[in-house]
């Protein structure tokens, strides 16, 4: 067979994939004088810069030799160690150094999960919503992808069960705190029901969780790793606790499961950033260092949120409703039935603003009246002055 103007020389997978729409509006946030809620970025400002370049003097100077080289699949011991450690201090979860494999970000995890369960037609179980990079990667995988409705306290048992006794489902992907995009956190209930429904059943549990440690008033919520540790797989990030640019995650799962995804990950890129690894750990094996950092983030989101909350109730008409995070970075607003927010979103544009309307996080049947909005990126006085355009524009329309 020859290839000419009618065959494509390229793979099926790859022709699927398209264009993330949330990458296509940080394009137009990035221009100058867009204030952009679209993004889940956080705020540049409290990134530890001298504190990194402090580290990244000392791993250069004192291993420097070690850093720069090539290194195992697993990843730098030492920061292994001190994840595990952190987990036995922080959630009392009994972890060892073998069950953790690093990551180039938790995004990789994700991919080298669905290499590891996934054939094309295979079934696998996500929150509607659920968090777009997830649904994009796993859809490169060509399976069927099936939903399950959130409550306010987590996903339905009812419709869990009712899944899992009707098909064979590879894995749930969930994100019990302060999910993205809801920005919604299952409660203890709701992660005990869920872990009863998946101890009957094969199938796996992905517990992706980059923004359990970003928590305002709150004590940490049991993990569902916790309540049904052999067969869920935790996920994990400095992207949000200390800067998204290192691109250092980690999976957290039983030794089995962590050869096979090591054995994916050595035929994909040897092993993640070396010199990164280094750095991070330098970093954070600092006394008290990343806890007295993270406390900065949570003061500033907590105090960016209410600001959020405080103008939308101002300059909002009624009719709109919206959840209040305990946590993490997002704000989920739902419209009445009269505004479309991928239409309000093109009125908004206009006058500078963007965020990421609703549909773009589910699979199917999107609800076209929902939008996530961020709020850890924007100072108060913009965010005053955005909520207040788009509560004119939205008042324009009904």
């Amino acid at each position: 067979m020859t290839f000419n103007e009618h065959t494509s020389p390229f793979s099926a997978r790859a022709e699927s994939v398209k264009s993330s729409f949330l990458r296509d509006i940080l394009k137009a946030a990035g221009q100058e004088g867009v204030i952009s809620f679209a993004g889940g970025l956080p705020e540049p400002g409290l990134f530890p810069k001298e504190q990194l370049a402090a580290s990244a003097y000392r791993v250069l100077i004192q291993s420097g030799t070690q850093a720069l080289q090539y290194t195992n699949t697993e990843g730098y011991y030492p920061l292994r160690a001190y994840i595990a450690q952190r987990y036995k201090t922080e959630q009392g979860l009994d972890v060892t150094p073998e069950q953790i494999l690093i990551t180039s970000g938790s995004q990789q995890a994700l991919d080298l999960i669905s290499k590891l369960f996934l054939d094309p037609g295979d079934a696998i179980l996500m929150e509607r919503p659920s968090y777009l990079g997830a649904i994009q990667c796993f859809s490169q995988y060509s399976p069927e992808i099936l939903e399950v409705e959130l409550n306010e306290d987590g996903p339905d048992p009812k419709q869990l069960r009712s899944v899992l006794q009707s098909r064979m489902v590879k894995f749930f992907y969930t994100i019990p705190n302060y999910q993205n995009p809801t920005g919604g956190q299952h409660s203890l209930s709701s992660r005990l029901d869920t872990a009863s429904v998946f101890k009957t059943s094969n199938t796996y549990i992905i517990e992706d969780d980059p923004y359990g440690e970003i928590r305002f008033d709150q004590d940490r919520i049991p993990s569902l790793y916790s309540m049904h540790s052999q067969r869920t797989i935790v996920l994990g990030s400095f992207s949000k606790i200390v800067a998204p640019g290192i691109r250092i995650g980690w999976a957290l799962a039983s030794e089995e499961i962590i050869l096979k995804l090591t054995v994916l990950k050595q035929a994909s890129d040897l092993h993640s950033s070396n010199l990164d690894q280094h750095i991070v750990y330098d970093y954070v094996s600092q006394e008290g260092l990343l806890d007295q950092h993270i406390e900065k983030i949570k003061d500033l989101y907590r105090q960016r949120r209410d600001t959020m909350l405080k103008a939308m109730k101002e300059f909002f008409p009624q009719g709109i409703t919206y959840h209040i995070p305990q946590g993490g970075m997002f704000l989920w607003i739902e419209f009445p039935g009269s505004i479309n927010a991928m239409d309000l979103l093109r009125l908004s544009m206009k006058e500078g603003i963007v965020f990421v309307p609703g549909e773009t996080f589910y699979v199917s049947h999107p609800n076209r009246q929902t939008a996530r909005f961020n709020f850890s990126n924007t100072d108060e006085t913009k965010t005053r002055e955005a909520i207040k355009k788009l509560g004119m524009i939205i008042k324009s329309k009904q």
